[in-house]
């Protein structure tokens, strides 16, 4: 099973076309051009299944799927993520790997999901200070793999008000089972309502 691609998508319905303002749209531009650039590479690696994993049904799937990959015809696997511990999904996304490694499907990895939702005193759930240290934290363990305190940083930041972690946890436990040697290239990071928007290539 070749995975091709693997990536981290925010999923702000705003960010759709039916939804955002204009004003909304202008204020998260670098996460919108982001997702852009990312689905101009799905576009071209002819995939013929994407698994993707979300904590919330609807516009935890159609955000990223409307950016990354929508003239997709191919196959698409959703993982809806619940309240367990970010262990279990990767855990979960080792099961996962273990279901597809028989087939020669090119494979892609989506995880969608926002980081902390405390990150601004205006914002609309309003400000907690392990917002901006769980946001800071990841960024900085993705870009130097370190997995393990991935794993724990529900704990460390308890408040952080965070949904995208256990995604990003079940993609990365998918990666870890195959073996890929990948990079996080973050792409963007945003969070002008006071919702972290992460857009993160996590290279091949």
């Amino acid at each position: 099973m070749p995975i091709l691609f693997a990536a981290i998508s925010p999923h702000p319905p705003l960010i759709l076309p039916t939804v955002g303002s204009k004003e909304d749209k202008e204020q998260v531009k670098k996460t919108i051009t982001s997702l852009e650039a990312l689905g101009e590479k799905v576009e071209k690696l002819n995939l013929d299944t994407i698994i993707i994993s979300s904590p919330h049904p609807d516009w935890g799937f159609q955000v990223p799927l409307f950016y990354l990959a929508p003239n997709f015809q191919g196959k698409i696997e959703t993982f809806l993520t619940g309240s367990q511990e970010p262990a279990y999904y990767f855990e979960q996304g080792q099961k996962v790997y273990a279901k597809y490694s028989q087939n020669n499907n090119r494979l892609g990895l989506i995880a969608s999901g926002d980081l902390s939702h405390y990150l601004k005193d205006d914002g609309a759930y309003g400000f907690k200070d392990d917002g901006p240290k769980f946001d800071q934290e990841l960024i900085k363990a993705l870009k130097e793999k370190d997995v393990e305190k991935i794993l724990t940083l529900s704990k460390m930041y308890p408040e952080a008000g965070e949904c995208g972690l256990r995604s990003i946890c079940f993609v990365l436990g998918i990666l870890q089972s195959a073996k890929i040697n990948w990079q996080a290239d973050i792409l963007s990071y945003q969070g002008p309502f006071g919702v972290g928007y992460l857009v993160a290539d996590l290279k091949i």
